[in-house]
């Protein structure tokens, strides 16, 4: 499952991410995504998960939850959003 995460810090990086839905289940992808010009965050990215049953709960808790000072959006990805 595709899962979207908002309200990222710019100090949120891949790593931070990827350990913090690690706690739920097998992370296949993680992509802050990033202005081509300045190299900053947008403050928003995806996270790609293994399991559907483990990223629902993922989805379920960490969806307002604070992380580097800022709460966390957390969602399925729509469909046609890239990656």
């Amino acid at each position: 499952m595709n899962i979207f995460v908002s309200r990222l810090s710019h100090a949120v990086t891949e790593l931070h991410l990827e350990l913090l839905f690690g706690h739920f289940g097998n992370v296949e992808r993680v992509t802050v995504v990033r202005d081509k010009a300045t190299g900053m965050s947008r403050q928003f990215g995806f996270v790609e998960m293994e399991d559907d049953r483990a990223a629902r709960e993922a989805i379920s808790k960490l969806n307002g939850a604070p992380l580097e000072g800022e709460r966390l959006m957390v969602k399925p990805a729509q469909n046609d959003r890239p990656n």
